[in-house]
C-alpha cells in the first residue's frame, strides 16, 4: 500500500458499527483506538471485519486541542 499521508498506522479492527449509510470503524493501534467513519460500501470494498489487520491513515490540514478548564 502506497499513499501520500505520512501517518499509516497499522492495527486491528476492533469493532464496525453500521449506520444507515456510514459506518464507524474502530482500529487499535498497539493499545491506543482509533476510530474513523467512513461509508457502509468502503467497509464492504475493503473486506473489513472484526480481528483483521488495517491502516488507520491520517492526514489533517487541521488539529484541534481541548482541555478541561
Amino acid at each position: 500500500m502506497k499513499v501520500s499521508a505520512r501517518n499509516a498506522l497499522k492495527g486491528t479492527v476492533k469493532s464496525i458499527t453500521k449506520g444507515t449509510v456510514t459506518a464507524h470503524v474502530t482500529i487499535d493501534v498497539n493499545g491506543v483506538e482509533i476510530t474513523a467513519a467512513i461509508t457502509n460500501e468502503a467497509v464492504e470494498d475493503l473486506s473489513l471485519a472484526e480481528g483483521e489487520t488495517a491502516y488507520a491513515v491520517i492526514k489533517a490540514s487541521d488539529v484541534m486541542v481541548g482541555t478541561d478548564g
